[in-house]
């Protein structure tokens, strides 16, 4: 399931969603927050251009709304069943899940948008 070859692989590991070949952001850790947007404008393996069309990872926002309703929806589960927080607790919970997972949540916004548009190939990826 998380092997090369399948999109949840590129989507968690941020590799070229045609190769897998090479990280498409410059620095990989997404906490270094002044890097957090750069990315390489082709793939070194198999040049995989990025950035479709300018402005193209405008439509992650829709899906970083997505994955933050999740994450947001697991520290509520967490804090308030697992736990049996009080709902003041609960709420700095979710809002300190979000604030502490943001660049995390970038990150995979964006994988998951590339991932939508471009497939794995395996042609490319053996090159």
């Amino acid at each position: 399931m998380f092997k090369k070859g399948s999109k949840l692989y590129s989507i968690f590991t941020g590799t070229c969603p045609k190769c897998h070949g090479e990280s498409m952001y410059v620095n990989k850790n997404p906490y270094v927050l002044s890097e957090i947007f750069n990315m390489h404008e082709h793939c070194s393996v198999c040049n995989t251009k990025y950035k479709i069309e300018p402005s193209f990872f405008y439509g992650a926002m829709y899906v970083s709304y997505a994955v933050g309703i999740a994450f947001a929806v697991a520290a509520f589960v967490i804090s308030f069943l697992v736990f049996n927080a009080g709902i003041h607790v609960v709420f700095i919970s979710i809002i300190g899940t979000l604030i502490v997972f943001f660049p995390v949540i970038l990150r995979l916004s964006r994988n998951i948008w590339i991932n939508l548009f471009m497939h794995y190939d395996k042609s490319v990826a053996k090159k």
